[in-house]
């Protein structure tokens, strides 16, 4: 069984995708337009550039994303994404790449459980927490 987040956008979820694959350094695998699926008839046709199905893996994790043509369109709320990362540094980069554009909730600090950890909503309006665990 795998467990992944899969986000809904309201129009931005190819360029949110191109962000989390520079600033998370994983992989785009998908990016499937709404007017290149079978669903097209079906959707108005301002929304045919948009993303269907989108998909992005970082090792063994995936993230997952759509831009939902429903009207009117609600960021995220209520979840955050939490992103376990084994190297202070790496925690450091990820948390200025994600809050680039965004909102820092609370800052990546060293914590009593970790060795980094801070909360950020991004320029998208998705919540994220960076986690780095106090080394063993």
């Amino acid at each position: 069984m795998k467990l992944y987040p899969h986000i809904n956008f309201g129009g931005q979820c190819a360029d949110a995708f191109r962000f989390y694959e520079q600033s998370l350094g994983g992989k785009i695998v998908t990016l499937l337009t709404w007017g290149d699926s079978p669903m097209a008839s079906q959707i108005p046709a301002e929304w045919h550039d948009k993303i269907c199905h989108a998909s992005l893996t970082m090792g063994d994790a995936e993230l997952a994303g759509v831009d939902e043509p429903s009207e009117p369109y609600e960021r995220p709320k209520g979840f955050q994404v939490i992103l376990d990362v084994d190297e202070a540094i790496d925690a450091e980069r990820i948390f200025n790449a994600l809050a680039n554009g965004g909102a820092v909730k609370m800052p990546l600090t060293k914590t009593f459980w970790a060795e980094r950890y801070g909360i950020l909503v991004d320029q998208f309006g998705v919540g994220w927490e960076i986690n780095c665990s106090n080394p063993a």
